[in-house]
């Protein structure tokens, strides 16, 4: 799968699942906790997606911000772990 491929995917799942008023205004590297599109919670429900969808482990290690706070950090992760 390439990463175009990903990142279509996880913009489509944030789009979907969370609120974002305007799922074209905003830009891949927004940070999605600080635009108040995901918080906690939904930090869960994104790393349980991703490792169903992409056949992946997260480990506790794994769940920083640095992974998962904008798509572009998603989709590096998931690069990585696919590698």
């Amino acid at each position: 799968m390439e990463t175009n491929d990903v990142r279509a995917q996880v913009r489509e799942f944030v789009t979907r699942n969370f609120y974002v008023a305007d799922p074209t205004a905003f830009d891949d590297s927004v940070s999605l906790i600080r635009e108040g599109i995901i918080d906690s919670t939904g930090v869960l429900e994104l790393v349980t997606w991703v490792e169903g969808a992409y056949t992946i482990s997260v480990p506790d290690d794994d769940l920083v911000p640095t992974n998962f706070d904008s798509i572009d950090a998603i989709v590096a992760f998931v690069n990585r772990k696919r590698a």
